[in-house]
């Protein structure tokens, strides 16, 4: 478990165990000033998938795509992110929409281009916990995050959206691994178009009314006592819409995830915590609108915050894992009425054919 846990230094006489400290008596979290004020709404430009070619010609013409899963995840062979075209990555932005995650082996990208790359997509965001301005280093999780739980508030090892907290959560993430174990530290990745569609009529007319609270409060305190690091940003709490509609695809995505998501502004406390309770099972057992990605050195996945949640699968490996993540700011979530069904795609090519 991290030396950094304020809870490590004050033992129960009688267990042998650690005592959890409330964040309020824990003077490194008591004490942080965040740098940086709280966000304003900002209103990025248009999607590039906008301006894509529905069919994905120019990208298909240089690369194989082999779908994973029916649901989500597809591989693309054959090709470097480096020496696509404009035209190629607008095409590859609406294969993301689609497949909610797109992989990549053996990419040349170095941290300049990955960065350069992303920003043909817009605006570059940058985490609560990012010190470089346009990116961020992840790395692998051997901690026990059951036993973790017990002393810091934030579920770090739950299904979630990057910073979906923020007023704008972010649109598009790429990840490119840097160093990695030969077995251990997958991530998996769940369609929230799928989640959305595996509910039952009447369930999907109650959750369409309500707004999730998404907090940040509850990673602040667990970046501060177990990271060590001080975020950039004060804590916040955003409603969004618990259903939120694609910009582009005009697909319905549950907006729902258990890693920062506390509650839901229109039930009392009760209400919302067997409404949840009921998500974890709805998002744990999603099995068929979920994949798993075994990473190498110079593996790449790019994915939409937008329509997909995931989660780091920890381990217990002794080599390093290290990736660069850059991601770029989505617009605020929006809950419109008219969209299209998931059921009503069809997998084609890699992509999504509306049938």
């Amino acid at each position: 478990m991290s030396a950094n846990l304020e809870a490590l230094k004050h033992i129960s006489k009688d267990s042998g165990f650690p005592i959890t400290i409330h964040p309020h008596f824990s003077p490194k979290i008591r004490d942080h000033v965040p740098p940086d004020p709280i966000r304003e709404e900002i209103f990025p430009e248009k999607d590039r998938a906008s301006f894509a070619d529905p069919e994905k010609k120019a990208l298909f013409a240089v690369a194989k795509a082999v779908d994973l899963t029916e649901s989500i995840g597809t591989l693309l062979e054959n090709v470097q992110l480096s020496q696509l075209t404009p035209q190629q990555l607008d095409e590859l932005a609406l294969l993301v929409n689609e497949r909610g995650v797109v992989f990549f082996r053996n990419q040349d990208l170095t941290t300049d281009g990955q960065v350069k790359l992303f920003e043909h997509y817009g605006t570059l965001d940058r985490h609560p916990a990012q010190k470089d301005v346009r990116h961020v280093v992840i790395r692998g999780s051997r901690e026990d995050h059951r036993e973790i739980g017990k002393y810091t508030p934030w579920p770090s090892g739950e299904w979630h959206a990057d910073t979906s907290f923020e007023i704008n959560p972010p649109s598009y993430s790429l990840l490119r691994m840097e160093e990695h174990p030969p077995v251990g530290g997958d991530t998996a990745w769940v369609s929230g178009y799928g989640l959305y569609d595996a509910l039952s009529d009447a369930m999907k007319k109650f959750v369409e009314g309500l707004h999730a609270v998404h907090t940040s409060r509850l990673q602040y305190d667990t970046i501060l006592d177990l990271w060590g690091v001080g975020p950039n940003r004060p804590p916040i709490d955003s409603h969004h819409p618990a259903v939120r509609t694609h910009p582009v695809t005009g697909l319905k995505a549950l907006n729902v995830n258990t890693g920062f998501v506390t509650g839901f502004a229109e039930l009392k406390k009760l209400e919302s915590d067997k409404l949840l309770d009921f998500f974890s099972h709805h998002l744990h057992s999603a099995d068929d609108h979920s994949v798993r990605w075994k990473w190498e050195v110079g593996s790449v996945a790019m994915w939409d915050n937008r329509c997909v949640l995931h989660r780091v699968i920890p381990g217990s490996y002794e080599a390093p894992r290290r990736g660069i993540r850059t991601t770029v700011f989505g617009e605020k979530p929006s809950a419109l009425i008219s969209y299209t069904s998931f059921r009503n795609l069809s997998v084609s090519s890699g992509g999504l054919c509306y049938t």
